[in-house]
């Protein structure tokens, strides 16, 4: 958003940056097609810009010109038996007007808020799309993913204050909402800013410390944590996460989803940068929006707008960075991106922020970490296990101190040069009602991945069955274990028949299995089925060198386990030789020193 008088906020800002002759032409250019709002829009911009984007006159990420083509699309259906959805455009036009008439933000000399056509096209898209009968909003949630700086609290503050007085229901309570309380009162604070710097709202709506109040209607706005102490009682009409990127866990998010069953028309939004928790909610999210886009989901009740380059050959394009940052020339200006880009990239950690914050793209937490999020994606094949019987695997486990992660595995070597590993582990009762660790058991539960067994530890024998059990579908050829606290287990397994072998944990037999597994991951040939628990393991593994440059895994943190990637790491210390014996013929011939000097 911006104000009437944009051109002198530029015209100050040149004072301190010197401008590039390309920047000012681009803006002015985007100014003149309309692609950059410098007064309110009369009419709604929602279908004109996906009609811009489709085409290519305004550039946005290839996500974002799928969510426009969507847009088109259901526009050609809307209304009928099979989509039952219509586009009333005065229901996504009022609430921009709403927010360029009556809210001012509360920080910079701006006299007046403009929707941008990016913002028209989020807010027309989440309010104008109704049931052609009931009129009921079709959007449930929605996933709006852009770069910082691009107006996100803006548009956080005038939402929830639209939406808690213009959508005539009564006890229309918005939370907004964040990992922690504050993080929450911050975006609460702003939206109270907002309210206190417009004479309008402040005739109408009553702030508190801890809430906004329109009392016509009974309604309320409060910030809400992951970390308050009460979350019993809500009443979600509207919810608003903000940097859902830092969640470890659904647990405020499942509280908001079942708070909003009592309401004609509930919303739930996040609004987030990309971020460095890989195994949260927010990838999980992420991965939805282009299984949707590309029409492999059908999810008809969640908008997406995902703001992001599209490739790392971008990073040094700055004409390509608007499709992480479709607020440019509005708050943000290129130029003085590109300066700090160019200074940022020389520091690793500087340069990882900049890239996830600014390009909007996933990246590693430290330049330590084992795999980024895009070399991990890459291993996303399935294979049926039915097709493995004839194949043989080498097992593997890793044994917990005493109340946590207890892993095994099975690691299949194909003929293709690619490796399927089978995952399996077991938590104790007590660890998971313990529950201070933030980390979903019971939904791994659900998946198959994690047994949550009864008592406070993991007892062997649980293991044992695993293995025995699958031993009769699969050809186990030798179990590769960790000598630490496996006595018993081994001396079971191998009375049953299994051959073992000794791992030792050091870098002569570690260093080369690492770092053959990373290469395997970087050509994408680790099969794992989308084993989410799996996928976490190896999230969690940073690489350190020891003196001799030989790469040993570790967890990143305390909580970050690492227990499968150990079991499948042993269990590639006999693949890898597996993958690279030499064939012969078995005859041996003699040759001569006369035969290889040619003589």
């Amino acid at each position: 958003m911006t104000d009437s008088t944009i051109s002198k906020n530029y015209e100050a800002t040149a004072d301190k940056v010197e401008k590039s002759f390309s920047f000012i032409t681009w803006r002015k250019e985007q100014v003149q097609k309309g692609y950059i709002l410098e007064n309110p829009s009369d009419v709604l911009l929602t279908t004109w810009y996906a009609e811009q984007a489709v085409k290519g006159n305004i550039k946005v990420s290839r996500k974002n010109k799928k969510s426009a083509r969507r847009h088109l699309k259901d526009l050609k259906r809307q209304g009928t038996e099979d989509f039952p959805w219509v586009f009333v455009e005065e229901l996504g036009h009022r609430p921009v007007r709403f927010i360029e008439k009556f809210c001012k933000p509360s920080k910079g000399d701006f006299n007046q808020l403009v929707a941008q056509p990016w913002q028209h096209f989020v807010i027309g898209s989440l309010y104008g799309w109704v049931h052609k009968d009931t009129g009921v909003r079709r959007f449930r949630e929605g996933l709006i993913f852009v770069g910082r700086k691009n107006g996100k609290s803006t548009l956080i503050s005038g939402l929830t204050l639209y939406s808690f007085s213009k959508d005539n229901e009564n006890g229309a309570d918005v939370y907004l909402l964040a990992n922690t309380r504050k993080q929450s009162g911050i975006i609460y604070e702003e939206a109270k800013a907002m309210v206190k710097s417009s004479p309008a709202l402040r005739k109408r709506f009553r702030a508190t410390r801890d809430a906004i109040y329109f009392d016509r209607s009974a309604s309320k706005i409060e910030p809400r944590a992951s970390d308050s102490e009460n979350l019993d009682g809500l009443n979600t009409h509207l919810g608003i996460f903000d940097e859902i990127h830092e969640f470890k866990d659904y647990k405020l998010i499942n509280v908001i989803k079942k708070s909003r069953g009592s309401r004609k028309q509930p919303l739930i939004l996040y609004i987030t940068t990309a971020g460095y928790q890989l195994d949260g909610p927010l990838v999980n999210y992420y991965e939805q929006s282009a299984d949707v886009l590309d029409g492999a989901l059908d999810d008809e009740r969640t908008f997406y707008y995902i703001a992001e380059l599209d490739h790392h050959s971008e990073f040094e394009k700055p004409e390509e960075w608007i499709k992480a940052n479709p607020n440019m020339g509005v708050s943000l200006d290129l130029d003085i991106l590109k300066e700090d880009w160019d200074k940022d990239k020389r520091t690793p950690e500087e340069r990882s922020d900049f890239i996830t914050k600014q390009f909007n793209i996933f990246v590693r937490a430290n330049a330590q970490s084992f795999l980024d999020y895009e070399t991990l994606k890459r291993n996303d094949d399935e294979i049926s296990m039915d097709d493995l019987t004839t194949t043989s695997a080498v097992g593997s486990f890793d044994l917990s101190d005493t109340e946590d992660f207890t892993s095994a595995c099975l690691e299949f070597p194909l003929d293709d040069g690619r490796v399927f590993v089978h995952s399996h582990s077991w938590i104790p009762e007590a660890k998971v009602e313990a529950s201070n660790e933030n980390i979903p058991y019971r939904e791994y539960e659900k998946m198959g991945l994690l047994t949550i067994i009864p008592g406070e530890y993991v007892k062997k024998e649980y293991v044992f069955k695993w293995f025995v059990e699958h031993s009769k579908k699969f050809n186990i050829k030798t179990i590769a274990y960790d000598p630490a606290k496996a006595y018993g287990l081994v001396k079971s397994l191998e009375s049953h028949g299994f051959e073992t072998k000794v791992v030792r944990q050091g870098a002569l037999t570690l260093g080369p299995a690492v770092d053959d597994a990373k290469e395997l991951f970087i050509d994408g040939k680790v099969v794992f089925n989308n084993n989410r628990l799996f996928r976490w393991y190896v999230n969690n593994v940073k690489i350190v060198p020891d003196r001799n440059r030989n790469n040993l895994p570790q967890k990143q943190g305390r909580y970050r386990k690492i227990d499968g990637f150990a079991a499948f790491l042993n269990a590639h210390t006999e693949v890898m030789d597996m993958m690279v014996e030499p064939e012969g013929s078995g005859n041996v011939e003699f040759v001569s020193v006369n035969d290889l000097m040619g003589g």
